[in-house]
């Protein structure tokens, strides 16, 4: 197994990183310039102005005039370049972890969408695998499937299925946490029997693939349901009559949308729209592996019928599409950093304030293009 990128042993008592700006990925930023200091893997403090000087252990790096932002966190991603998380080899994984680490994306959920149910104590074990080699930058594991229901997109229809609470309760009990969030459709789910097991076991349940109308929609969020992947792609349509699930999205304050920002699901004129409705819109790639059965064109991923299948985003292209589209730097950190962490639950992640973890980006002020990285107060 190879060792982690750019891991850098013997860091001193503290860092102090000197910047143009703090983005704090809930919404703020800090005069210029700023500074913020970390040790044993945490914030200690931030503030403006030169900030502490350094000493015998205490280190100063001044990174001109980057932005230092949270790190960004993705519940939806696949596989990167040709690795597949749901096939590849635990070696494989691990490397393109790193790779993705290296962008800037310092949380993760791999993301396994619909097998056979005999097929996932096998994919799960590999996932938990990566996750024991990699625990700073993968979180768990998203399931997206197999529980899909009238729109199953890109998904094998053959595999798709009802709840299987037996199932669900061997996940759980084989492979406790890792398992953070799971998409599935209300009507595969007819008595949410299913989404009340993974809310009681703490898994976060998304409403997604799915042809549940708004009042369905409504009911599978009084069961605990708290997401909806990926708003407007595998759903019914947004009518003026009969909202469906992509109305529930953007009017229900429980159900948090996330969006894949490639331009290509969603017009920019409708991602734009939704990010002004929620504030709390989590923007994710759900990036696949561009080997077969996929093809790659113009940032998506689609089958041979020409199915879009997902896209080939890394999350510091995200946060570019997202500020191209006239949002501030501030919102659109939020989208990738702070909201897709408040809605695994994960108050240390995501956000630069004492106490959380050192995860951060430091960004060209610009281009925001990604200049740095700190993993858990260590550089890649």
């Amino acid at each position: 197994m190879s060792t982690p990128l750019g891991v850098v042993e013997g860091i001193p008592g503290s860092l102090t990183l000197r910047c143009a700006r703090i983005v704090n990925g809930e919404g703020g930023q800090s005069p210029s310039p700023a500074w913020l200091t970390m040790a044993d893997g945490r914030i200690v403090a931030t503030g403006s102005g030169a900030g502490p000087a350094a000493t015998e252990h205490d280190l100063v790096v001044d990174l001109g005039d980057a932005l230092l932002a949270p790190g960004f966190v993705d519940v939806q991603v696949n596989g990167t370049g040709d690795v597949d998380f749901a096939t590849a080899t635990v070696e494989e994984i691990v490397a393109a972890v790193d790779g993705l680490v290296a962008g800037g994306t310092t949380g993760l959920l791999l993301t396994i969408c619909s097998a056979p149910l005999g097929a996932y104590d096998a994919m799960l074990q590999r996932a938990a695998a990566v996750r024991a080699a990699r625990p700073g930058a993968v979180i768990g594991v998203h399931l997206e499937g197999p529980f899909l229901g009238g729109a199953p997109g890109a998904h094998p229809p053959d595999v798709l299925r009802a709840v299987d609470l037996p199932f669900l309760e061997h996940v759980h009990a084989t492979f406790g946490d890792l398992v953070r969030l799971v998409t599935l459709a209300p009507e595969a789910d007819p008595d949410l029997a299913g989404t009340r097991f993974l809310v009681e076991c703490g898994v976060v349940v998304a409403l997604g693939h799915s042809t549940v109308n708004f009042q369905g929609a409504r009911a599978a969020a009084d069961a605990g349901a708290t997401m909806v992947t990926h708003l407007f792609n595998g759903m019914g349509p947004l009518l003026h009559r009969s909202p469906g699930l992509a109305g529930a999205a953007l009017d229900d304050p429980r159900l948090v949308p996330s969006l894949i920002a490639d331009f290509v699901h969603v017009h920019p004129a409708l991602l734009r729209l939704a990010l002004n409705a929620r504030a709390d819109a989590v923007l994710v790639t759900d990036a696949v592996a561009t080997a077969a059965p996929f093809t790659a064109r113009d940032g998506a991923a689609y089958l041979a019928d020409g199915t879009l299948a997902g896209s080939t985003l890394t999350m510091d292209a995200v946060l570019r599409n997202a500020l191209s589209l006239g949002l501030s730097v501030a919102k659109a950190v939020r989208h990738t950093t702070a909201n897709p962490a408040r809605v695994l639950g994960l108050a240390e992640r995501g956000r630069i304030a004492p106490g959380a973890r050192a995860d951060l980006v430091a960004l060209d002020p610009t281009t925001a293009i990604v200049r740095a990285v700190w993993v858990g107060g260590r550089p890649v």
